[in-house]
């Protein structure tokens, strides 16, 4: 059965071999090729499973085979072309010669069968699963160690990883694909993914989760959302005497007020208590006026972006700016303080309490002006910002779609919001409450928890 295979060996080796050193010698080769399948197999894992950002510091830190990681990683495509051409040419040829094994033993039918099974069954288990286990658990270290074999094996298949490297990219253009792979490592979104994993897995304590996910809004963050409101402003008219301007001062608890000329809407500059109280107690001229302490400061409009305003306050050493709207009117003022506390959290003094208070797993009792993306994470909800509003106020507001009376409840999807304070018109305390899944299901829902509920 085996013997027609014996002239061609003579052929090829000018001398006559036995069966059983053939066979010997394609089992060698065998382990050979599967040894070069492990080697491709966790090559392209170890490889593209390698951060750019690693692969510099590997490379500031001098060790052996980082710049071939990066010579390699600067071509992704070409790279992924020679470690698929290597892995295909070496798993072929593993099965033609099983196949041929086989035949020495078996008809020519079992022999493909056999062959096909069990060279696929080896390829699986050394070939593939093994290999890329290992490569995962290692890829820093097994990237190095493999980089100046994969660029040697680029250099012996050249030819045939330049033609498929041609080929892939006119099938590519043909039917739309791209071309290329793409170099990012990771997005924005999967980076706060990672933040949340690495909460639940422990990694990441829940104070750094918030300041890290602080941080990735802080530059889509715009000063109207920060900033505070017209109505909450204090101030103080350039009319007004040294001693009304700190008392003005000490009753609002602030370091600094805007001074206006007329109206609020013309604010001139800022005073800071520190230069009130010295001058007070103890300035020479006794015919100081109000007008001779104000410092000039910034008007910025509503949609300035806090990041670059944060760099500009810091330019221009001021510490509190006037946010304005496009007609020029005050919309309220911002401080250096309210940008902070955006990475920060919130910074508290004395009895002043927090912005959002949990009352349990579900429900949060929270302050009027408090941003509506602050309460969706709290509570793990989707309630929707306007271009009209960014407040829980502002939201109740618009789905009311007029004056709200206190102890109203409005309803949203699966949430249930309720105006818990009201002074005048305004919502200075509002409970936000998460509706369990059967409850919100019930679209036909007249009271929650014996309040009146407004479907909206």
């Amino acid at each position: 059965m085996g013997t027609s295979s014996l002239p061609l060996a003579v052929l090829l080796f000018g001398v006559e071999l036995t069966q059983d050193v053939i066979v010997a010698a394609g089992v060698l080769a065998m382990v050979v090729l599967m040894a070069l399948s492990a080697f491709f197999s966790s090559s392209e894992l170890a490889m593209f499973s390698l951060a750019s950002h690693r692969i510099d510091a590997l490379q500031e830190e001098g060790k052996p085979g980082a710049n071939t990681v990066a010579a390699l990683k600067d071509d992704p495509h070409r790279l992924l072309i020679t470690i698929l051409v290597g892995n295909n040419l070496v798993n072929i040829a593993m099965s033609s010669i099983g196949t041929a094994l086989f035949g020495f033993y078996l008809s020519q039918g079992q022999a493909v069968v056999a062959a096909t099974f069990g060279v696929t069954a080896l390829v699986l288990l050394f070939g593939e699963s093994a290999p890329k286990s290992y490569a995962v658990e290692n890829s820093e270290s097994w990237a190095l160690t493999i980089a100046g074999p994969l660029k040697w094996s680029e250099r012996l298949l050249y030819p045939l990883v330049v033609l498929f490297d041609y080929l892939t990219r006119v099938v590519n253009q043909v039917t739309g694909g791209r071309a290329a792979i793409e170099t990012s490592y990771v997005t924005r979104s999967e980076i706060q993914d990672m933040i949340k994993t690495g909460e639940r897995e422990g990694v990441i304590e829940e104070d750094e989760r918030e300041m890290l996910q602080r941080i990735f809004r802080f530059n889509n963050t715009i000063a109207k959302e920060v900033m505070t409101p017209r109505l909450d402003m204090n101030a103080v008219s350039t009319e007004a005497t040294i001693e009304e301007a700190i008392q003005t001062c000490t009753q609002a608890g602030h370091e600094r007020i805007p001074v206006y000329e007329g109206e609020l809407d013309n604010v001139i500059g800022v005073v800071s208590l520190e230069d009130l109280v010295r001058e007070y107690l103890y300035g020479e001229s006794e015919d100081l006026e109000l007008e001779d302490l104000i410092e000039p400061t910034l008007h910025v409009p509503e949609s300035k972006n806090v990041d670059d305003l944060l760099r500009e306050m810091q330019d221009e050493r001021v510490q509190l700016v006037i946010v304005i709207d496009e007609f020029g009117t005050t919309e309220g003022l911002l401080t250096a303080e309210d940008i902070t506390e955006e990475i920060v959290g919130e910074i508290l003094e004395g009895e002043e309490e927090l912005p959002i208070n949990f009352v349990d797993d579900d429900t949060v009792r929270v302050r009027g002006e408090v941003n509506i993306e602050e309460v969706n994470d709290a509570l793990d909800i989707d309630l929707p910002e306007g271009e009209e509003f960014e407040t829980i106020a502002g939201f109740i507001f618009n789905r009311a779609g007029r004056l709200v009376e206190e102890d109203e409840t409005f309803r949203f999807e699966n949430v249930a919001l309720t105006a818990e304070r009201v002074e005048n018109t305004r919502i200075m305390k509002a409970r936000v409450r998460r509706l369990p899944e059967e409850e919100a299901e019930d679209r036909d829902l007249e009271s929650l928890e014996d309040e009146t509920v407004e479907e909206t």
